[in-house]
């Protein structure tokens, strides 16, 4: 794993932060809130609402709503006025997965540890499951409260920009595209800043947006969730290499088998590494406007970047 291990370093007398117990809380109050907004399975036709609720209850470990919150919070920010909108990211973040899953994409038969979405349910299903959740996502961003600086309209805008044909289709549909080609790292880089950086920063966003923050801590939330991103996914590209189907809870070796540009791959495992620290080291620096207040971001940073899964 990561050759240089990044921690915040806690205040003289203040403990170090508890991520584990931070994690699971935040967990368990984004599940009550995505089954309160989610149909009921058994909601006609039950067979869609049953596939929708199979792949976002399938135990993900919820960094992007972990994000919104922790960013709300270094905003000043209450968990409920942004539950709505880590609710939003994590129905967009699951149904790309279901989608990249599919035969016609990276047909895989495992996330996070069981069997994806089109194996339990059929492709066409599966394709439909990931629409409705995509669409769930606005419907459950526009439930949320409104702050003087960022009406609906902004919200809505944000989601619909980071999940779009400019950022995250964009980023899938140049990974399909790369596959057994020769890229430079710079198209590689255009590939992970928005296949995985796009929705990490948006996740980011709103969480300040949602705690009313000024332009320049957005500011500072964009760049820390665009440093973050980056390196999650070299972190990603790394781990498809060094560790097991049964660790990762998903196919393992599947980026050479599809012939996929990787990090490693383009420069190397110990300058992925590297690069990956440096990235992060980038996102803590980035939040230094919070003046310690972003202690839940700084873990969540530290914890991306030497995550083994």
């Amino acid at each position: 794993m990561p050759a240089v291990k990044i921690q915040s370093k806690p205040s003289a007398g203040k403990p170090a932060f508890d991520l584990p117990s931070y994690l699971t809380a935040k967990t368990e109050a984004v599940n009550q809130a995505l089954n309160h907004f989610l149909p009921p399975e058994n909601t006609r036709p039950a067979t869609i609402h049953k596939a929708m609720r199979y792949s976002l209850f399938a135990g993900g470990k919820r960094m992007r709503p972990a994000l919104c919150l922790a960013a709300a919070e270094a905003c000043g920010g209450g968990e409920a006025d942004a539950l709505p909108l880590a609710c939003a990211v994590e129905c967009i973040h699951t149904y790309s997965l279901v989608h990249d899953d599919l035969p016609a994409m990276d047909n895989d038969d495992y996330r996070r540890g069981k069997l994806t979405n089109h194996k339990v349910f059929g492709e066409g299903i599966a394709v439909l499951a990931g629409d409705a959740l995509l669409t769930q996502a606005f419907e459950i961003a526009a439930q949320c409260d409104a702050q003087p600086r960022y009406p609906h309209r902004d919200i809505i805008l944000e989601i619909a920009k980071a999940s779009g044909s400019l950022q995250l289709i964009a980023g899938q549909v140049a990974d399909l595209e790369g596959e057994g080609k020769k890229i430079t790292s710079a198209e590689l880089r255009y590939i992970h800043e928005r296949k995985t950086s796009a929705l990490l920063s948006c996740s980011a966003r709103l969480g300040g947006m949602s705690a009313n923050c000024t332009e320049s801590q957005l500011a500072a939330l964009t760049l820390f969730g665009n440093q973050v991103g980056l390196a999650f996914q070299i972190i990603d590209d790394i781990l498809d290499v060094t560790q097991t189907s049964a660790q990762l809870g998903k196919t393992a070796g599947k980026d050479l088998t599809a012939q996929k540009a990787t990090y490693p791959s383009i420069i190397g495992m110990e300058k992925s590494r590297r690069l990956a620290a440096k990235l992060t080291r980038g996102a803590f620096a980035a939040l230094k406007p919070f003046k310690g207040r972003a202690s839940a971001l700084e873990a969540l940073a530290d914890y991306l970047l030497n995550r083994t899964k």
